[in-house]
């Protein structure tokens, strides 16, 4: 396959820089495409343009916008797009995502699928993200609603700042409702996979979408800041370290670690058994890269037999070529990784009443030429205050805590998703009650299990648009 070269788009227009990075398979070191690199500069100077972002979206009524995403969705699933000075199939796109980051084939596609769904139904997210609001009030910033009360928003900003990252391409899904909302879409991709947001972009304009209402800067470090500082309202992926950096500033929505666990309440844990399935799929799928797969199993007891369990049905899996279908483990691209996040494990290992449950089933760690994997890694946890009691890391890992459960909310700390599997109705009503979960499920629901109709780590409308106290009296008096 012959390298493909990808411009920046500033807005819609490619500039090919003389600075450029390669984009790499991981396995052979083949140049898959030479990508180039946008300045902090560049970007200062094209943000005069980012007005024109929206005001070419608002000239498009938002119904029209959706069915072109509906149209852009088949688009990205099933055509021939453009990419770079090249063309890209739905193949290409799966093999080369793959080849990247490390990501068995068979996962792009499934991430590709999840996508057309999102952009195939946004007519239903946005009504739910909106609670049925009239979406034309977003457009004139004022209106009616259907109570028949006046109410009014207010744009935040004409763009949405993305810094991407490299390693979860199934957090694209996030900004997807952005165009249709006539917000226009500043991306800066991760070094590694260019592949979504420029295929996007391609899928988009296709469908109609104002080619000025998209761009695209590639760069390093400093480019995700610059787009961070350039933006009033910035989307950006990283761990605790950036999380707490953007701590506090309203014009950042950070997505990072997400600490995602399943409660077991005392009324169900003896039929622990029952749920082993729940807890496997919640930790194994999607090779446990994601924030919402969980990292932490916790009960009052049983928890030793919880984590054999577990262990006898994840810690024989084997790292597999990225091809092959059966593949479940993707890799570590950035060299040492691997190893790295290994001997932080073996170190956690070292703390009394910390038990390695899947040490077993052979060793975690294998290093290949170019990049690394880590085979499933079942911890038992005797107590909260092990130092791998409330870790995760980008693969199948969990820790199985033993704590009371009148102490469990006290100690499990910020989770994204809590999947609290109890009968018992004063727990349930303390977990509803718990501000430091974020999304909340009752019941034997994997954390894995998205409902598309409700947010995620923040309602990305109210994110957008600033509600705001308006009356108006326009009528014109009489002379």
């Amino acid at each position: 396959m012959p390298i493909l070269n990808i411009p920046v788009s500033r807005w819609g227009q490619p500039y090919t820089s003389l600075d450029t990075e390669d984009v790499v398979h991981f396995i052979t070191g083949e140049t898959l495409a030479r990508v180039s690199q946008a300045n902090t500069g560049l970007l200062a100077r094209d943000m005069r343009l980012a007005e024109r972002a929206r005001q070419v979206l608002t000239e498009i009524p938002v119904s029209d916008l959706i069915a072109m995403m509906k149209k852009a969705a088949d688009l990205y699933l099933n055509a021939t797009l453009p990419m770079g000075d090249g063309a890209q199939t739905p193949e290409d796109f799966a093999r080369q995502q793959s080849a990247s980051t490390g990501l068995p084939e068979h996962m792009s596609r499934a991430n590709m699928t999840k996508n057309h769904f999102v952009l195939s139904n946004m007519d239903k997210i946005l009504d739910a993200l909106t609670r049925g609001l009239d979406l034309n009030i977003l457009t004139r910033g004022y209106g009616i609603e259907s109570r028949g009360v006046m109410v009014s928003y207010q744009a935040q900003s004409p763009v949405l700042g993305l810094v991407l990252p490299s390693n979860s391409p199934g957090v694209h899904t996030l900004w997807l409702p952005v165009i249709p909302m006539q917000i226009g879409l500043l991306l800066k991709p991760g070094p590694q996979e260019p592949w979504t947001p420029c295929r996007m972009a391609a899928a988009f304009t296709e469908a109609g979408v104002p080619k000025e209402a998209i761009a695209i800067y590639p760069g390093g470090g400093e480019m995700g800041a610059e787009v961070v500082r350039r933006s009033n309202r910035t989307m950006i992926f990283g761990g605790t370290p950036t999380v707490e950096r953007y701590r506090g500033d309203t014009r950042v929505q950070v997505h990072g670690p997400g600490f995602t666990k399943i409660l077991l309440g005392d009324d169900v844990v003896d039929e622990w058994e029952k749920y082993l399935d729940v807890m496997v799929d919640s930790v194994f799928l999607n090779s446990g890269r994601g924030c919402i797969n969980c990292s932490g199993i916790w009960a009052s007891r049983h928890t030793k037999e919880i984590a054999e369990a577990l262990a006898e049905r994840i810690g024989p899996v084997e790292a597999k070529p990225p091809e092959d279908p059966e593949a479940s483990l993707a890799a570590f691209t950035v060299p040492g990784a691997a190893k790295a996040i290994w001997k932080s494990i073996e170190s956690g290992l070292h703390d009394a009443g910390t038990e390695h449950v899947t040490a077993k089933f052979g060793p975690r760690l294998v290093e290949k030429e170019r990049c690394g994997y880590l085979r499933p890694v079942v911890i038992h946890c005797d107590s909260p205050d092990r130092s791998l009691a409330n870790t995760e890391f980008m693969f199948p890992f969990v820790s199985v805590v033993r704590c009371p459960q009148d102490e469990m909310l006290k100690r499990i700390g910020g989770t994204l998703v809590g999947s609290a599997i109890t009968y018992d109705e004063q727990f349930q009503r303390q977990l509803v009650n718990a501000t430091h979960i974020d999304r909340l499920n009752l019941g034997p629901v994997p954390t894995i299990q998205l409902d598309w109709l409700q947010p995620h780590e923040g309602n990305i409308v109210e994110f957008l648009f600033r509600p705001r106290a308006f009356q108006s009296r326009l009528e014109k008096v009489a002379v």
